[in-house]
């Protein structure tokens, strides 16, 4: 039984990841019959919708939309890439910057949320390493429970995060990115973007199932 679930973990979250690498791959290699590369296509189509004052920058850290800076940003290899794999990611982050320039509540709350969520991550630890010296200190017999409950709540704010974060990226990838690009790729390469798309959906999947796994089992520990 441990074995198998610690299988099951293990594929949450070796599975999802390692199948949207593999997709983009496949999708990744150079087409000479597309007009443009992933930076390009973002730069065109924040014109087309009036979303004024975004730009497009390449970037180190991962493909995202970062609606503080107001930045669509793509990695080395979308942002100068002339791939279906370059010109779906490039839509998709634009389908972020749309929600944002369209005050799509989701977006909005997720955006608040991780801002609460990095600093309650950082509370629950720092509560999570103090719990003994706390309960030495008060010598309270439900002094612990009560630190664990704060560091759960701490670290559930992770898990909301994620599960705000789903309908946010399917609805950048699906009801956005994927009616765009039927403008702009041939159909014969639309079921590979809905592939690319759905690869990268099931990443999300698979973080917020992790989220509610580790949140889960703080719980387990505050009832022992």
């Amino acid at each position: 039984m441990i074995i198998l679930l610690i299988a099951f973990v293990l594929a949450i979250f070796v599975l999802p990841n390692l199948w949207a690498k593999w997709v983009l791959k496949r999708h990744a290699r150079g087409r000479d019959d597309y007009p443009g590369t992933g930076a390009e296509l973002a730069e065109h189509l924040l014109r087309r919708f009036n979303v004024e004052g975004v730009k497009v920058e390449r970037t180190e850290y991962g493909d995202h939309y970062d609606p503080e800076a107001r930045t669509v940003r793509l990695s080395a290899d979308n942002h100068d890439g002339r791939t279906l794999t370059a010109v779906t990611v490039a839509a998709h982050e634009v389908g972020h910057a749309l929600q944002h320039h369209q005050g799509y509540t989701p977006l909005l709350a997720r955006s608040r949320l991780v801002l609460l969520a990095q600093k309650a991550e950082k509370i629950g630890a720092l509560l999570m390493m103090a719990a003994p010296f706390l309960f030495v200190l008060t010598r309270l017999p439900g002094g612990l429970a009560l630190v664990i409950i704060m560091a759960v709540i701490s670290f559930g704010t992770a898990a909301v995060v994620h599960l705000v974060t789903l309908p946010v990226e399917f609805d950048a990838s699906f009801n956005r990115a994927l009616p765009i690009l039927k403008d702009y790729v041939p159909p014969k390469d639309m079921q590979g973007a809905r592939h690319v798309l759905t690869a990268c959906a099931f990443t999300y999947v698979a973080a917020s199932l992790a989220s509610i796994l580790n949140l889960g089992r703080w719980l387990v520990t505050l009832r022992r």
